[in-house]
């Protein structure tokens, strides 16, 4: 069991794969000031979190100005760099960086009263700000996305000159530095602010959550449910991928963590290096559309759409669900087809028993979940979720040191009684008893380790926030361009012209632009892009408002799966030791459903609980999915009940898509099809079975 759960070291090396720059490995007084820079960071969140004591702008001010701070004291400006320490020039780039973010702070009753005629001082500090966001984007996410939004910036500069409906109507540098940094259009605009509030405290719940032992009980429990079953060990992976993604909202990131455990287990039973890759990497990119915490993408679109994030939950439920269902029954048929069967039973652990060990772990996230559907804002409901994490982590090591079960329940009962008061004496119940349980941790066996754990939950919290914030600040130049000259509106344009002859054609030019954009920048700014162009225009064309977004949303992540730049891909290349293109065309294969479901979606909108849907309804159209998931699956493997000849995969492959067009007629075809398909492929398995 142990040597399940725990590779032997020198299995994996997925610290050659880095998903975001080069990072250093620094030591000494540069390592206890970093260390002390994301402590401050992460309270700070905190603090806005509880208190919110200050305006919007400043709180987004200075959320950038931490996060250029780290992030040039962790990230080299090269890479051949010493990583061992931080450059002179790093130094005072940080330094400068808070210091500088502090402006807003400083002259917000100024800078107010001067609104839209800036000062020289505004514009020389704006300048540098903007600059110093796109070095720090460069430095994390590399040339791509900095380029892209420099092209947007020229536009705004000398887009005048441009020819015919391409130019804009002239604007001039203090204009554009005005809009870039002095208001909440810009690097200070929506993402920037939903990365302030609603996505930092979730990517700290997920860090503390981890620390505390989720990722162990969430292998145990998927170990359990499916390692005995055919092709256990990469059942195991999706599920637990699966469920890890419940909390992550990353998808690289579940790689480097579940693939550590999962990748080694799959080639050590029979699936081959890139296979195991490409599973892993499928399953992981799935949780960045999971409930209830899914990618950081779905705080901003709630946001961007000003609808509830219960809306944006309901919505991804059921597309969700087909992904996952995609990728378990492709291992399913793989596993068939290869003859590869589970884990011994029992080498397997109890999933009961994992639960009933660890089950105060799934507290916080149920109630995270409750709030989010109880008309609860986001930020309130990762607030309390986080309190609660952060009580049973302290709360489980003091209850260990109880020796009778009485008093433990008593203790237990009490802390419980105790946080409950929030709800008439709000957050500061909350902090006293967190504060207590850390004051009991000092002179406990085993306490010391256990602050020590919340620590690093909290600097770890800190340092994966830094991808998300600097790509929200960057990508805001992107839409501050496009909001000051209008352009969006000649690309939306364009794909209502092509959409007045073929609404597909429309959405198949959407999804090569997610793709193509998807090749050099992260899922978080290629959203925001295409969200901004496309998805306007999608819903002029009356697709309904959320499927529109979820239509762009779904293809950026698929960006990641899709050489030749799919990092997922990459990273679990890294652990399974194998071809990274091969393993990136595998699972685009794997990941059919995210390539499809969209498209469902649009036409049906009633898979994602949109427009006028009926319980019946829903479950007809999940049927269909269903089924076409099944029979793609078959086609793509070659094998069902036995192997599959060639016209037999082209013949489900056009049942299939019949099931997906929904045109008049076309799911009689496709049902028909699939039942004659059904009704051979069983006559002949018993024909070969009795021969």
């Amino acid at each position: 069991m142990a040597e399940l759960l725990h590779p032997a070291p020198g299995q994996v090396a997925a610290d050659e794969f880095q998903e975001h720059g080069l990072q250093r490995k620094l030591g000494g007084y540069a390592l206890k000031i970093v260390i002390a820079a994301a402590l401050t960071f992460s309270t700070y969140q905190l603090i806005v979190a509880a208190f919110h004591p200050l305006s919007s702008l400043v709180i987004r001010s200075l959320h950038v100005g931490f996060l250029l701070m780290i992030t040039f004291l962790l990230y080299p400006a090269v890479k051949h760099s010493d990583l061992s320490r931080v450059a002179w020039y790093d130094w005072l780039l940080a330094g400068s960086a808070f210091v500088l973010s502090t402006y807003h702070w400083i002259f917000e009753a100024d800078l107010i009263q001067r609104a839209g005629d800036p000062s020289m001082t505004d514009l020389v500090v704006g300048t540098i700000m903007v600059v110093m966001v796109f070095e720090a984007a460069r430095r994390i996410m590399g040339l791509a996305l900095p380029i892209i939004c420099a092209a947007f910036l020229l536009y705004g500069l000398f887009g005048e000159y441009l020819p015919g409906s391409l130019a804009h109507r002239g604007f001039g540098f203090d204009q554009i530095v005005d809009q870039l940094f002095i208001g909440t259009e810009g690097i200070f605009g929506i993402p920037t602010m939903v990365s302030a509030t609603y996505i930092f405290l979730f990517i700290l719940f997920g860090a503390f959550l981890e620390h505390a032992g989720m990722i162990k009980l969430f292998n145990s429990v998927a170990l359990g449910l499916v390692g005995h079953a055919q092709g256990g060990p990469a059942k195991v992976a999706v599920v637990s991928s699966g469920m890890m993604g419940t909390i992550s909202g990353s998808g690289v990131a579940n790689v480097l963590t579940v693939g550590q455990f999962t990748i080694p287990l799959m080639k050590r039973f029979g699936y081959s290096g890139v296979f195991a890759g490409a599973v892993e990497a499928t399953a992981s990119m799935g949780g960045q559309i999971m409930p209830p915490v899914m990618g950081a993408v779905a705080f901003i679109m709630a946001e961007t759409l000003n609808v509830p994030y219960s809306e944006i939950v309901k919505a991804a439920i059921i597309p969700a669900l087909l992904y996952y269902f995609t990728v378990f029954v492709m291992v399913h048929l793989e596993a068939g087809r290869l003859k590869l069967m589970g884990l011994p039973k029992e080498q397997c652990p109890s999933a009961w028993k994992a639960i009933k060990a660890d089950w105060h772990l799934v507290l916080p996230l149920a109630a995270l979940v409750f709030m989010l559907f109880h008309g609860f804002t986001p930020m309130f409901a990762g607030l309390t979720g986080l309190a609660l994490t952060a009580i049973l982590i302290l709360g489980a090591a003091v209850a260990a040191r109880i020796s009778m079960h009485a008093f433990r329940y008593v203790f237990w009962i009490a802390t419980g009684l105790a946080a409950a008061t929030f709800l008439e004496f709000g957050i500061y119940p909350i902090l006293g008893v967190i504060a207590l349980l850390c004051l009991c941790c000092f002179f406990i066996q085993g306490g010391h380790k256990t602050l020590q754990t919340m620590k690093s939950s909290l600097v770890d919290g800190a340092k994966q926030g830094l991808v998300v914030g600097v790509a929200c600040a960057v990508v805001g130049v992107i839409i501050g361009v496009l909001t000051l000259t209008g352009a969006a509106s000649s690309f939306a344009g364009f794909i209502l012209t092509v959409g007045e002859k073929s609404l597909f054609i429309s959405l198949v030019l959407t999804m090569l632009v997610c793709l193509v954009l998807g090749m050099g920048i992260p899922t978080i700014p290629n959203y925001i892009i295409t969200s901004a162009i496309a998805a306007p225009a999608l819903l002029q064309l009356e697709v309904p408002l959320i499927v529109s977004h979820m239509f762009v949303f779904y293809f950026g992540i698929m960006a990641d799966l899709t050489p030749p730049v799919a990092l997922a891909a990459f990273a679990a290349a890294s652990i399974s030791k194998d071809d990274p293109d091969k393993t990136g065309w595998k699972a685009t294969q794997l990941a059919i459903a995210g390539y499809v479901v969209p498209f469902m979606a649009v036409y049906t909108p009633a898979l994602m609980l949109q427009g006028n849907w009926t319980a019946l309804g829903v479950i007809y159209v999940v049927f269909k999915a269903l089924l076409a998931i099944t029979l793609w699956s078959a086609a793509a493997v070659g094998y069902f009940w036995a192997p599959l000849k060639l016209v037999e995969r082209i013949f489900i492959t056009a049942a299939a898509a019949l099931l997906v067009v929904a045109l008049p007629i076309t799911d009689e075809l496709g049902l028909g099809m699939a039942a004659l398909f059904f009704a051979w492929h069983f006559w002949q398995k018993r024909r070969l079975a009795l021969a």
